[in-house]
């Protein structure tokens, strides 16, 4: 036998040179006829069904000349098929449809060029592989036709040359003073205000923009693409399958319509197919090892092996004599030499591992008998390159189940194995240990000369195991007995008619399958008449093999199929004329002694039709006989009972799933379609790996695919498969030619195929894991693929081409009207969904004034020295305090100020642009004694001024205000050059600097008669990025004051920590308001000093023993991720956080569950109590309905149903159900607060535990919203709302929030039931995407936890596309890696399919100093081109 090495990455021209070299003495004359191929796989031609007239063969320069051409894997190789594909993407040239292109930032385009590639051995390379024509169409004859919606993406572009220096997340300064500098615009006047600022100090520059068909301005490029995308999307394109399952409360449905163009089988059933009989020859040896004696000792001299090396020039010539000796020699060491002689280490029976290189079939053929004569069993396996090789580890795991201790080498590969820094060899992943024994001659000891090996017939024993991958990876351990190795070694001896002195040239792995059994086991003559191809696998071991025949006019079978047909597993014979066939060549007939059926391959092993495709059995002595260790398994594959359609079974003897599929065609002749392991089942239809790569391959393989290296498989979303393809590109590819290729890929497997594909991934040369022959490692390749760990260098995605299946939307259902039934507080049988706080009483003196500036005048004269405000540094000292008296005379020298410099009169408004601190409060309390309405403004950011003075301008203006009021430093930085150059100063009003104030104070205070006045305007900009005014009467910020007390239980004997920003909402009336009125001293943290000092607010509340204190969730974000690791060492100082009785998150959304969880528990071992940590709700028409307080019942959490809350249902489920949202209360309902659930549409009241609007009744609701230009107020209704029935009387004013009411079995202090709030979502946040609700922070959620390198996230929708931006913690070679991760999970989780994923640096996301989002201003940011992306992907 002559041996080639088959383990080079050869390339086809090398491959041709050492085939020729080898043959050449074989081959009569080259005048074209075809060689002899041993193949597991089909082979493909163009012929019918049946025996017909053989075209004459080619000729051998030209069979030279087109084979050398290219890298493909020649697997796939097919001519037809190739000019099939061709004609098909001829098709989509005519349709000239603009698809967009995705972004790449620069950077990532030249690291993902040439970073990976390893070059090739020179040895292998192909002359002509750099020497291609360039013949690829134009970019605008990318197209795709426009009833198929095939992407095809034209190429590249990017956004910048580098990226812009991005700022960590942890950055809390700029968090703190610049944030909320966002798109601005007054809720009457929309006032856009676009130079805003993210995170980092990256600014949304003004670009040029044009108007869309909403309205909205966006900047031509980004919107342009965006538009291609969406009419690309609007063409009609394959009809969706009639497979839905219906999204409802109790369960999903899932189902299933006939597909009306299934083809069915109509042919009779198919019959048992029987070999010849196996023929008894006389002489035959009784066993493998008997023979090898035999030969051994009657003709010691004749070659059996010789060795080749890759220039086909001899190596080593092994003759039976030599093999004999040897494997007896290394049969009496491994039974004497291994162990001690009263405890051997191998014994009969035991499993030894095999492990030789494939250019040492010489040392593999001498173990291998060796094992055999010494009576153990071997289990060869691939040689352990390093110890993190592709599937090592279930290689592992297989010797260890066989309970391998020992393995077998040689000298050379003992050598090549790597070793630790002491000589050793390491143990590998996943392995036993092992005992490395070297089987070369020198090395073994000579056996005694009465000593022989026990040679017996062959019986049941294991001979010997072959190890098989499953498609998952999993490696399983195929054994095969004396008797069956025995039997396969006649049949194949019969079938291929071998003799004496004949050769064979292996070309095979011959450690396993066709190349163990034909160059090990037996020998073969070479004929050059015909092909000989066969079918195996390694349960069945040899399935059928065809003939060797002398008459070449006799063709070979070949079938022309249907492909849509053989998706339906039935057989169709079609013509060459149509593009959606398969061509597939016979495999011969069925082995000697073997019988052979085809049965269903999934559940109960029923026949199958004679036009049916099913999976091949077999029963026969030469096949395996279980997988090693595994009843189950070997129950399911061995142990086969075939069924009738009438009941009863084929035979009473079992048969063994060859994992083949394929049928038996006239004359018993057996066609292979494929492998199980390759079967791909999308929406009922199969479809098969091999098939879709040999499509893929047809597509310009030698410009574009490296070395033919494509993996396909399929992974698992929304309930059906979805089909991945993910191939090496060659180092030299450009964007173009990637982008072509791929759009060309799916085009014509859409054509051909039928399905569409998920995702197309390229990466760069020599990046997949590979097999030890050089082959993809499939099951690798796929769990990177889904753990995000292939860092391709395109992708595209095209979930709006295959998921056909979304469930349709819900029509929404009338809601209760007018004419329901209403029985006192009952609607349609529920109770009416209210709840409110206690009642507000007068029972401290200060409850007498209606003004505040009348209380501060009264605390100045009964508790002048009592201390009202402490500022801490960013060191933790104090730096600044005031008492009641200190802020009264400060306020009165303001209010000087005001009327001497500033010429003001009452009711003039005055901006405050200070730093938080104290004397924001002064100036307040200053304006009120002047007569004037206050309005704090957040300063401009000194490092950020271009950016953040345009707001602090755009609100000075809204505002209407008179003056400003300031600080020394921050007047310089209004006159500084940079704040001339982006804000004209004469436009300013008058600016008054408070560090020089008057000596004197102002000689009559102004006292205010009307409660109902305006007492200061509260600005800030929502999550939506708009900047909205309200008016704060005299009598609402009484009332509001009140109401906090009573909650929060405040008196001048309490101490509250605040680390707010003191500029709007709740944290500007904690700052600046409760102190005053309640007595109590206010500890003031500005959230900025944090930036330097991450540990500042929580070791205040240790040290000052403060029992209360507020906070925000980007403060309480900076704690968790600043101080994660620093718990021990805090604690080592001294933080103790066991006093805290009420941590009180403010913010205006859901409370983030996962956040405050979190916190608790990083800061459960410092004492902090989790039942203490709550949250507090507001919103712009009243700034706080909830507050948790220090008494009453703990926050509740329920757990509500995701599918019906899409649909503004409310359906409770248990804990870890699936589709399970957690909602945390928003705390408890404030004093004199009263809320109500309302249907947003129709304003009806709805029952408990039902979606609506949350409508708030209090004294200190705001007035309305400021307009001062006097145009009509638009949102009138917001603040003066009436229900549609029921108490049509109260007027309430309109959150905009979505949540519901529920009653809990907790009793409040009054003894009464507690009424739970649960915020679920700002309604103008909501998404309304295929006429369902979405929210946008539960799919944030989603794709922050899909992978690790995902730090934040954010999403809104543009022209009914939803736009997904994340931000990329680590190297930008991940950025495509998370785009399928993110389509996926969006997908599974909540029905949608992403229309642009975007993925940029830290800090593009812009966050307002509360810590939320703001999306709108980041769309905008992106429509106008601005986020400096890494990568954009626009999804098909």
């Amino acid at each position: 036998m002559f041996w080639l090495p088959s383990d080079c990455d050869i390339t086809q021209k090398g491959y041709e040179k050492k085939r020729s070299k080898l043959i050449r003495a074989y081959v009569p004359h080259p005048g074209g006829t075809l060689i002899h191929s041993l193949s597991s796989s089909r082979t493909q031609c163009m012929e019918g069904l049946s025996h017909r007239p053989f075209f004459p063969p080619p000729s051998a320069a030209r069979f030279h000349r087109r084979r050398s051409s290219g890298t493909r894997d020649e697997r796939y190789r097919s001519d037809v098929h190739s000019e099939a594909v061709q004609a098909v993407l001829a098709r989509h040239v005519e349709s000239k449809v603009a698809v967009p292109m995705p972004s790449k930032r620069r950077s990532l385009v030249v690291q993902t060029s040439m970073d990976a590639y390893t070059p090739p051995d020179s040895s292998s390379g192909s002359e002509e592989e750099a020497g291609l024509g360039d013949d690829m169409p134009g970019m605008e004859h990318w197209m795709t036709r426009p009833a198929l919606l095939g992407p095809a993406h034209l190429g590249s572009t990017s956004s910048s040359s580098s990226s812009t220096q991005s700022g960590g997340s942890g950055n809390a300064g700029r968090l703190a003073d610049s944030l909320a500098h966002t798109h601005l615009s007054h809720p009457h006047l929309a006032h856009r205000h676009i130079g805003t600022i993210a995170r980092n100090t990256q600014r949304y520059g003004n670009a040029e923009r044009m108007e869309t068909g909403d309205g909205v301005p966006v900047s031509s490029r980004v919107s342009a693409k965006i538009q291609q995308l969406v009419n690309t999307l609007k063409m009609p394109r394959r009809p969706p399958l009639r497979e839905f399952f219906v999204d409802d409360f109790e369960e999903l449905l899932e189902v299933q319509q006939p597909d009306p163009k299934q083809r069915r089988p109509e042919g009779a059933e198919m019959l048992a197919v029987r070999g010849e009989a196996l023929g008894v020859v006389t002489n035959w040896p009784p066993s493998l090892e008997a023979a090898l004696q035999r030969w051994g000792t009657i003709s010691p001299k004749a070659p059996c092996l010789t060795s080749l090396d890759t220039t086909g020039k001899p190596l080593y010539v092994l003759t039976y004599g030599k093999l004999w000796s040897r494997s007896v020699k290394l049969a009496f060491n491994i039974l004497h030499k291994l162990g001690s002689k009263q405890e051997p280490m191998v014994r009969p029976g035991d499993r030894v591992a095999l492990v030789f290189p494939n250019n040492d079939p010489v040392a593999f053929m001498v173990a291998f008998y060796g094992c055999l004569l010494a009576e153990v069993v071997p289990v060869p396996i691939e040689v352990p390159l390093t110890r993190k090789d592709a599937g090592s580890q279930q290689i592992g795991f297989l010797l260890g189940s066989c309970g391998v201790t020992v393995a077998l080498t040689s000298d050379a590969c003992h050598k090549g194995l790597p070793k630790s820094a002491t000589g050793e060899i390491p143990q590998f992943r996943g392995w036993p240990k092992l005992l490395w024994f070297v089987t070369e001659s020198k090395h073994l000891s000579k056996p005694p000369r009465d000593w022989f090996p026990h040679i017996k017939d062959a019986n049941s024993d294991t001979a010997y195991i072959e190890y098989k991958t499953c498609k998952d990876g999993s490696v399983l351990g195929v054994t095969v007995m004396r008797i069956a190795l025995l039997t396969h070694c006649q049949a194949l001896t019969q079938s291929c008619g071998y003799t004496e002195a004949e050769t064979i040239v292996n070309v095979l792995d011959f450690k396993k399958d066709v190349g163990l059994w034909h160059g090990i086991l037996t020998s073969k003559g070479l004929r050059s008449e015909v092909i000989c191809p066969c079918a195996s696998s390694p349960e069945a071991l040899t399935v059928a093999i065809r003939r060797p025949v002398e008459d070449s006019s006799q063709p070979p079978g070949r079938g022309v199929l249907s492909m849509q047909g053989l998706s339906y597993s039935v057989v169709r014979v079609d013509t060459e004329e149509h593009l959606s066939v398969l061509t597939v060549q016979d495999v011969g007939t069925v082995m000697p002694g073997a019988l052979v059926c085809v049965v269903k391959p999934d559940g109960v092993p029923l026949l199958c039709k004679t036009d049916e495709i099913g999976e091949l059995c077999v029963c026969s002595v030469a096949t395996g006989t279980s997988y090693y260790g595994l009843t189950g398994m070997t129950k399911n594959t061995f142990e086969v009972f075939p069924v009738a359609s009438g009941g009863g079974l084929v035979s009473e003897y079992a048969f063994v799933r060859t994992g083949l599929l394929g049928f038996v065609g006239p004359g018993g002749l057996v066609f292979i379609s494929g492998k199980m392991d390759g079967l791909i089942v999308v929406s009922g239809r199969r479809h098969n790996a091999d098939d879709i790569i040999a499509t893929a391959l047809a597509v310009e393989p030698m410009k574009f695919i490296y070395r033919g290296r494509i993996a396909v498989f399929s992974v698992t979303v929304l309930r059906d498969e979805r089909i991945v393809v993910v191939a090496e590109q060659r180092p030299d590819s450009t964007e173009e030619d990637s982008f072509q290729w791929m759009s060309r890929v799916l085009q014509a497997i859409d054509s051909i195929h039928g399905v569409g594909v998920f995702c197309l991934g390229l990466v760069p040369a020599n990046t997949l894991p590979k097999t030890p022959l050089g082959g993809l490692h499939l099951s690798e390749t796929k769990q990177l693929y889904l753990e995000g760990g292939l860092h391709p260098c395109n992708v595209l995605m095209c979930p709006h081409t295959c998921v056909t299946n979304l469930p349709k939307p819900r029509q929404k259902q009338p809601e209760i009207g007018p004419a329901s039934v209403m029985v006192g507080n009952l609607v349609s049988g529920k109770r009416i969904a209210m709840a409110s706080g206690r009642d507000l009483g007068q029972t401290d003196d200060n409850d007498q004034f209606l003004f505040l500036s009348e209380v501060l005048q009264w605390r100045s004269q009964t508790t002048p020295e009592h201390i009202l405000y402490t500022l801490l540094s960013s060191r933790g000292a104090v730096s600044s305090s005031l008492t009641c008296l200190q802020l009264h005379k400060r306020a009165e020298r303001v209010a000087a100020l005001l009327l001497e410099r500033g010429g003001l009169q009452e009711g003039d408004h005055i901006a405050l642009v200070y730093p938080p601190g104290i004397d924001l409060i002064a100036a307040f309390y200053g304006c009120l004694y002047a007569g004037c309405v206050p309005i704090t403004v957040r300063p401009p950011h000194p490092q950020n001024i271009s950016t953040t003075l345009p707001t602090v301008k755009m609100i000075v203006e809204v505002s209407r205000s008179a003056c400003v009021m300031t600080t020394a430093v921050i007047c310089k930085l209004l006159r500084s050059k940079e704040a001339v150059a982006t804000v004209d100063i004469r436009n300013w009003p008058p600016v008054l600097d408070t560090d020089d104030l008057p000596k004197k104070k102002s000689p009559v205070l102004y006292k205010p008669c009307n409660p109902d006045a305006l007492a200061y305007l509260d600005f800030s900009v929502s999550t939506t990025g708009m900047l909205a005014g309200v008016q704060m009467s005299h009598n609402a910020v009484g009332a509001f004051c009140r109401s906090v007390k009573l909650q929060c239980e405040l008196y001048p004997s309490r101490e509250v920590a605040i680390c707010l920003d003191p500029y709007c909402g709740l944290g500007f009336v904690l700052w600046c308001l409760c102190s005053v009125y309640s007595g109590h001293q206010s500890i003031l943290i500005p959230p900025v000093e944090l930036e330097s000092n991450p540990a500042l607010w929580l070791l205040a509340v240790s040290q000052l023993r403060v029992r209360d204190t507020f906070c925000s969730y980007s403060v309480m974000e900076l704690c968790t991720k600043g101080l994660g690791l620093q718990t021990e060492a805090l604690k080592a100082r001294g933080l103790d956080l066991s006093r805290v009785r009420a941590c009180v998150v403010v913010a205006e959304e859901r409370p983030r569950m996962s956040l405050t969880h979190s916190f608790s528990k990083l800061f459960k071992d410092l004492g902090l109590h989790p039942r203490s940590v709550s949250t507090a709700f507001g919103c712009r028409v009243n700034l706080a309905i909830c507050l948790q307080g220090t008494s009453g019942p703990d926050p509740t959490t329920v757990y509500v149903d995701m599918r019906a809350l899409r649909h503004d249902r409310v359906r409770l489920v248990e804990r870890g159900s699936p589709h399970s949202l957690p909602l945390m209360e928003s705390g408890k309902i404030l004093p004199g607060v009263r809320i109500i659930i309302a249907n947003p549409e129709t304003k009806g009241p709805l029952g408990d535990s039902h979606l609506g609007e949350i409508w708030v009744h209090s004294a200190h609701n705001g007035s309305g919203y400021y307009s001062g230009y006097g145009e009509e107020v638009l949102q009138s209704d917001h603040f003066t709302s009436r229900l549609s029935f029921g108490d049509t009387s109260t007027v309430w004013a309109r959150t905009g929030y979505l949540g519901f009411l529920r009653r809990t079995e907790l009793t409040d202090a009054s003894g009464e039931r507690h009424d739970a709030l649960y915020v679920v979502g700002a309604l103008e946040e909501a998404m309304e995407l295929r006429g369902m609700r979405y929210h946008p922070i539960d799919i944030e959620t989603s794709v922050i936890r899909t992978h690790q390198s995902i730090m934040e996230c954010a999403v809104f929708p543009w022209t009914n596309l939803l736009v997904v931006v994340v931000e990329l913690e680590g190297s930008e070679q991940e950025a495509l890696d998370l785009v399928p991760m993110v389509t996926k999970a969006v997908l599974e989780e909540h029905y949608l399919i992403v229309g642009v994923v975007v993925v940029t640096d830290i800090g593009v996301i812009p966050i307002n100093s509360r810590g939320e989002k703001q999306r709108m201003h980041l769309r905008d940011g992106f429509l106008q081109d601005q986020l400096d992306p890494i990568y954009v992907a626009y999804n098909m």
